[in-house]
């Protein structure tokens, strides 16, 4: 095995034969982030995996809930634990649970289950633009919902971490929320989603993660710069990602890849290579960091790869 060590903070995988993903299955998602995502209709397996982490030193990996079928949202871990046991990935998972639900706490014990659980993702309520922010803000799921507090606290007392997928334009009101639960370990996926690269929408991304970074029990998966058009802008990409390292750290900023979904924008190999490019000026202590001590020790993975 050769290549950069690192532990792949978040990826997917699924058997559509198998188990149920409404959206790869069904019609598809008109409005999905990074447009047309037919290429992703196929089976994604952990051999699959292993083929496109091949020119990496694979450490370990995190499975993120992959929008199975809310109708049983156990049967995603039970199979991903089975995965495990006979490939060896994923190394552990973040599942999904409707946490403002009176089922919720049930459902959990559950999951729990699994010795591979470390956290939860359940995405509140946002906007579809920026524009719709007020129509949303305070309704039911959205972040300002006062249920939100005994879900975290429930989440807090089970030892679990919550996985917080919002666009750019909620960061700054998923601060006000986290700032209540400061023992609660929370990992910002997708860089916080800067879609919007105008000077403007770069400038507002920046002031949401500055709200973030100002909390430290909250880290930040830097992944997912795909846009539908131009794709995977180097330039753009770098600057995002240092601004991410300049605001959290590397102590708290995790490599992550979001395979297979990004690859309909860049391979891994590719993927990887600009990340070490974007880091050069950092001290090896640094890099090992940002490429996996700090996902080691936000999911609590057991590694059983020797790191040189």
């Amino acid at each position: 095995m050769t290549g950069r060590a690192l532990i792949d903070a978040h990826h997917h995988l699924w058997d559509i034969g198998r188990l149920d993903y409404p959206w790869l299955q069904g019609e598809g998602e008109p409005g999905f982030f990074l447009g047309d995502y037919r290429a992703l209709r196929r089976n994604y397996l952990p051999e699959d995996f292993r083929r496109d982490t091949a020119s990496v030193r694979l450490l370990a990996s995190v499975h993120c809930e992959a929008e199975h079928s809310r109708a049983d949202p156990v049967a995603e871990t039970r199979w991903l634990t089975l995965q495990q046991a006979c490939t060896g990935l994923p190394s552990v998972l973040v599942a999904w649970a409707p946490l403002l639900s009176p089922a919720a706490e049930g459902l959990l014990e559950v999951h729990q289950q699994s010795p591979l659980l470390r956290g939860i993702r359940y995405k509140p309520l946002t906007a579809r633009t920026p524009g719709e922010i007020q129509r949303v803000r305070g309704q039911p799921g959205s972040l300002q919902d006062p249920a939100w507090h005994a879900a975290l606290a429930l989440l807090q007392r089970l030892g679990l971490s919550w996985d917080l997928r919002v666009p750019w334009w909620h960061l700054e009101e998923a601060a006000a929320l986290l700032d209540a639960h400061p023992e609660l370990t929370v990992v910002l996926n997708h860089t916080g989603l800067p879609w919007d690269r105008s000077p403007t929408g770069l400038a507002l991304w920046r002031r949401g993660m500055q709200a973030l970074a100002q909390l430290p029990h909250v880290a930040v998966k830097v992944s997912e710069f795909g846009l539908p058009e131009p794709g995977w802008d180097v330039k753009q990409n770098y600057r995002l990602v240092r601004d991410t390292l300049e605001l959290f750290g590397h102590e708290r900023c995790l490599f992550a890849s979001n395979f297979p979904v990004a690859s309909l924008r860049i391979g891994y190999t590719e993927l990887v290579a600009h990340f070490e490019a974007f880091l050069t000026q950092d001290t090896p202590a640094q890099r090992e960091a940002f490429f996996w001590r700090t996902a080691q020790r936000v999911y609590r993975i057991p590694l059983t790869i020797p790191v040189p």
